[in-house]
């Protein structure tokens, strides 16, 4: 299937999955072996490597983390070159003071929300493909 690039047809396409568990972020100033076989995801910064880990991995690795996050994939194959899909949720979720983290990838955006406010953002999510607007 090609990748979209029509905002109305990726929102009304958009279908959300959950990743099961909650994800923590991890950094290390430097390259880390360990953290990065266990990553789900990383982003080398200016300031190090952010590494997204499931909190149990984090957890049996006595890891500190503040932010414990539900993992929601867009299941809308968007290109790389789309305007507006990210702009679309990540309104939806603010309209509702809703955080998200989100994480691009070749085939699928994915979004980190407080784990505890899951619920209200697949809730908004659903809004947003039904109607187009948040």
């Amino acid at each position: 299937m090609a990748p979209e690039t029509d905002l109305a047809r990726m929102l009304a396409g958009l279908q959300v999955r959950v990743r099961e568990g909650e994800y923590v972020f991890v950094t290390r100033a430097d390259a880390d072996a360990t953290l990065a076989s266990l990553a789900q995801a990383s982003v080398r910064e200016e300031e190090g490597i952010a590494y997204v880990l499931s909190r149990a991995d984090a957890d049996a690795h006595g890891l500190p983390y503040d932010f414990r996050a539900a993992w929601l994939t867009l299941g809308v194959h968007s290109a790389l070159h789309a305007v507006g899909l990210t702009a679309a949720v990540s309104a939806a979720l603010a309209a509702r003071g809703i955080p998200c983290n989100v994480l691009a990838g070749f085939h699928h955006d994915h979004l980190l929300v407080p784990s505890e406010r899951r619920d209200e953002a697949l809730a908004a999510l659903a809004k947003l493909q039904q109607h187009g607007t948040a």
